[in-house]
């Protein structure tokens, strides 16, 4: 069997003798594990393990890809010949090259020896320690619908023929628990995710009163009128319709038509207190990287500054359109996939207030904790969003109650104009997402 660095050198060099003039590998390796706990015993337990190599190499003027799950010798020819018919196929030369790389990369530890080590029984107690933590809590609580507990560790290479070699380890842990409560004819539930490397920050009596207390929060619920309402998102509410927007800020979307914000770059596209920014090395999130999809060192950046759009996200080779730099975003999802673009951790800046201090600013409004429909009630095009909600009514600076299934409405480059205030609670999603609590001046609630 042969090692993933033999298998690589030997690759390159026969791509070369093969006449590719650049050539380069990308191999990935994702090992995870999942356990579902239900009553107190085990529901579900899976192991998985995923992971191949990706080859990448400029022939007779053209890129041509090919992938392979195999790394073995038999595995080298084929992936030669698989991208020399690739390239032959296409009509012309998009103008991609293989990236040399850069002088200096920043070295951030993404990898957790300390979590690695946790033995599965002890991660499996805890989650079994939490959903009984749960049950216990209070006895309207009926059910834990659903306790999952994820860990996932991942290897990642680059290298090329023009000197470039890369590696990257990362792990992480992840918990999603929701709990189903009752009194009288209403039902409700709370769900609570929590992701980390720190496997000592995992406090079961904390997580179990949070989905507790989340859970119990929605029951009591009451009809407003539907109307325009100042709204808080709630930083879990705002980073998801983050994550549904983020296309908006890819260079790859404004060179298609794609978004609203081409030629908006220096301009002003947001209120005076949204600053967004993409730090592939924030310690809060467990996603990030040293280096992109291209080889390309990663950095701490600002996309938007106080509402002005300072940058689009790019990859090289929409930065060669627009006649910039690259921005270090390019993105490949799996060996196999072919280079798009994506933020790494990419999040609202958090301003000075508490979110309590938001609610008592509100004389009548909207606290929004949990938005639903995101994929099917939003149009990254136009910027127009409308799906369905949870949350509560804000009366005299007060929450007053939870409000029965409501939808919210508006267009999300309207929104971030709108955006009055953020508060100092910055959390991230598992998907790399984060935001504070946000005031924003005026949606549109309509209540069933």
């Amino acid at each position: 069997m042969m090692t993933i660095h033999e298998f690589q050198e030997k690759l390159l060099s026969e791509a070369v003798n093969a006449n590719f003039k650049e050539a380069e590998i990308f191999y990935k390796k994702t090992e995870s594990f999942q356990c579902m706990i239900f009553e107190g015993e085990i529901d579900t337990y899976e192991t998985s393990e995923e992971g191949g190599l990706g080859f990448r190499g400029l022939y007779n003027g053209k890129m041509g890809y090919a992938y392979t799950e195999k790394i073995e010798e038999a595995s080298i020819p084929f992936l030669i010949e698989s991208a020399i018919a690739n390239a032959d196929v296409l009509d012309e030369d998009d103008g991609s090259d293989i990236f040399e790389g850069n002088d200096s990369y920043n070295g951030h530890g993404f990898y957790s020896e300390e979590l690695a080590n946790v033995p599965t029984s002890e991660k499996i107690e805890l989650i079994k320690s939490i959903e009984k933590k749960v049950l216990a809590y209070d006895p309207r609580i009926v059910t834990v619908n659903y306790c999952v507990l994820q860990e996932f560790n991942e290897d990642r290479i680059m290298a090329n023929n023009k000197g470039l070699s890369l590696n990257e380890r990362k792990n992480g842990i992840l918990i999603f628990v929701s709990a189903v409560v009752k009194e009288g004819d209403e039902m409700k539930t709370g769900m609570v995710f929590e992701m980390t490397r720190d496997y000592k920050s995992l406090d079961a009596d904390r997580i179990a009163e949070e989905v507790a207390e989340e859970a119990l929060s929605n029951l009591g619920e009451k009809s407003i009128p539907t109307k325009k309402y100042p709204v808080i998102m709630r930083h879990d509410a705002a980073a998801s319709l983050l994550a549904t927007f983020t296309a908006i800020f890819s260079a790859e979307n404004t060179q298609k038509d794609q978004s609203l914000l081409k030629g908006k770059v220096g301009t002003e596209i947001a209120s005076s207190v949204f600053t967004l920014i993409d730090d592939p090395f924030h310690p809060e999130s467990i996603m990030g990287s040293n280096f992109d999809g291209e080889g390309v060192a990663t950095k701490k950046q600002t996309i938007v500054s106080n509402g002005k759009l300072q940058t689009l996200l790019h990859n090289r080779k929409t930065a060669k359109k627009d006649g910039v730099e690259t921005t270090g975003h390019a993105h490949k999802k799996s060996y196999k996939g072919t280079l798009s673009v994506a933020p790494i951790n990419l999040y609202i800046a958090p301003g000075a207030k508490s979110k309590q201090e938001l609610v008592e600013s509100v004389e009548e409004g909207v606290l929004i904790t949990d938005l639903a429909g995101l994929h099917s009630g939003a149009s990254t095009i136009s910027g127009d969003f409308s799906v369905a909600a949870t949350g509560f009514y804000i009366k005299d600076g007060k929450v007053a109650s939870p409000v029965k299934q409501m939808t919210i409405a508006g267009n999300y480059y309207d929104y971030m104009k709108n955006i009055v205030e953020t508060a100092s609670d910055l959390e991230f999603a598992p998907g790399g997402y984060g935001s504070p609590s946000l005031l924003v001046k005026e949606l549109s609630v309509t209540v069933d």
